[in-house]
């Protein structure tokens, strides 16, 4: 992992190094309070730095008025970019997802979440997660292909300063209402360009490298489509509207997109499993494809009518099950890409892209429960913005880590992402070698509650958190011993 290195000072001075805080005492104190998080994460501030200083430190720190989580996460970022520059495809999977702080007393600078209900403040946090695609799974393979995790390729806060569902607006106040749809179109904004290759106009992108926004529903935005296109980005977006299609020239109409798939023929059919969520239990599903080359028809737009802006040339896929199980719901998915599918292997790989969304769901989730950031006891926004963009870059370490054993489980075990004290602890604790990644991965998973039986496959992101936060108990209490016996 080259980008997310075993030792915590030696990952904490490759993603903090260059933060753009305005003095050089902030970047260390930001270097120390991420080792900190990365060695026990989920505690609170007082749990982390027990010494009065190091708390009083802590909080000036995020106290201070020069403290921008752009520029905190600036170092971060960094990195992150100059890694997606090297030749191959990269996902940026973007999503957003609200924060909560209700219960307590009014926080200063946030706002509502929720809807409509009261006693509900917090913020939504639009965040992009950068990793790279390896490339196509094994035929027979049910699980999607396992990706690299880079990091935090971008991020914002939106502070909601009026209700949802405040009842009847005026043309007037919804026109000049700010509208999160705007975050996708300024994340892409902020993205750029993939990087040229080398010719003397330098304009053209190289087609060595290829980055692909891939997200849900709230991102079927025309000018979202329009802005890959003209960035160079590619897309694999889930569609939520059912768009006019009109002919490459934007002229006639060609009906509309989601009766149009429906009535494509099957390309074929491979097996995915899908994850549980919201009470259903996890299953592998099998399912069929199609695909259509479309052009889409452009919307109303102030001072354009439908269809007097450019269509949107792109293919859609459907994908759908024909034979759910008994009482389960059928699946079915629309997906437009820039990507040219004639094949069922392709549609299979972007399929496969989009099933690799939920991880940003994953990265929010690591955010909230694994590092506490719902439980910050920060009296302003500025200071819990701060937090959670440190935090942030911390839990892109901590989903690396369930990506990279499940990319190279028969690797040697120090490759695992432990430093060899924790490698050392570890195998102490279980009285076994541990040979390989995999091995690393199941013995941290027992720690944290994983029962590693034959069907259980690896563990998740969570019971090796909870094994890393007690490994590092472990790991504290050895070094102790070592002390005393040194000094006794």
């Amino acid at each position: 992992m080259e980008l997310h290195p075993e030792d915590p000072i030696q990952w904490a001075s490759l993603h903090f190094a260059v933060a753009k805080l305005g003095d050089a005492r902030r970047v260390e104190r930001a270097k120390r309070m991420a080792v900190a998080m990365l060695r026990a994460p989920g505690e609170s501030l007082p749990r982390l730095f027990t010494q009065p200083r190091e708390l009083k430190a802590a909080y000036r720190f995020l106290d201070n008025p020069h403290l921008d989580p752009q520029g905190l996460q600036a170092g971060h970022r960094q990195r992150v970019r100059e890694a997606m520059q090297a030749p191959g495809t990269y996902l940026l999977i973007e999503d957003s997802s609200e924060f909560s702080y209700s219960g307590r007393q009014p926080i200063e600078g946030l706002g509502f979440i929720g809807n409509a209900r009261e006693g509900l403040q917090g913020f939504v946090l639009h965040s992009v997660l950068a990793v790279r695609w390896w490339g196509k799974r094994d035929r027979g393979k049910r699980k999607r292909p396992e990706v690299e995790v880079l990091g935090v390729a971008g991020q914002s806060y939106r502070v909601r300063r009026e209700k949802r569902g405040r009842g009847k607006e005026s043309s007037a106040q919804r026109k000049h209402r700010p509208r999160e749809s705007e975050d996708w179109i300024h994340s892409g904004d902020r993205l750029g360009s993939p990087p040229a290759r080398c010719s003397p106009d330098g304009e053209a992108a190289d087609p060595r490298v290829r980055w692909v926004r891939v997200a849900d529903r709230g991102a079927d935005l025309y000018e979202l489509l329009v802005q890959c296109r003209e960035l160079g980005q590619g897309f694999v977006i889930r569609a939520a509207q059912d768009r006019g299609l009109v002919d490459a020239r934007g002229g006639k109409g060609e009906g509309r997109l989601f009766p149009a798939l429906r009535a494509a023929a099957s390309r074929g059919s491979f097996e995915l499993e899908l994850r549980g969520r919201g009470g259903r239990p996890a299953r592998v599903a099998r399912l069929q494809v199609g695909a259509l080359r479309v052009h889409l028809v452009a919307p109303g737009r102030p001072g354009h009518a439908r269809g007097g802006l450019s269509p949107v040339a792109c293919t859609a896929l459907r994908v759908w099950e024909e034979r759910p199980p008994e009482g389960v719901e059928p699946l079915e998915w629309v997906l437009l890409t820039d990507q040219e599918v004639g094949r069922l292997d392709q549609a299979e790989e972007v399929v496969q892209q989009y099933a690799t969304r939920w991880l940003i769901e994953e990265f929010h989730k690591v955010l909230k429960t694994g590092l506490g950031a719902e439980r910050l006891q920060l009296e302003r926004a500025e200071r819990i913005f701060a937090a959670v963009a440190l935090m942030s870059v911390v839990a892109t370490r901590l989903l690396a880590l369930r990506e990279w054993v499940r990319l190279i489980p028969a690797a040697p075990a120090e490759q695992g992402g432990l430093a060899a004290v924790e490698l050392e602890v570890l195998c102490g604790y279980t009285h076994q070698p541990l040979r390989t990644v995999g091995e690393v991965a199941l013995a941290l998973g027992r720690l944290g509650g994983h029962q590693g039986r034959k069907g259980d496959g690896m563990p998740g992101w969570l019971s090796l958190w909870k094994g890393m936060a007690r490994l590092q108990t472990l790991v504290e209490g050895v070094r102790l011993a070592r002390e005393i016996k040194t000094y006794g």
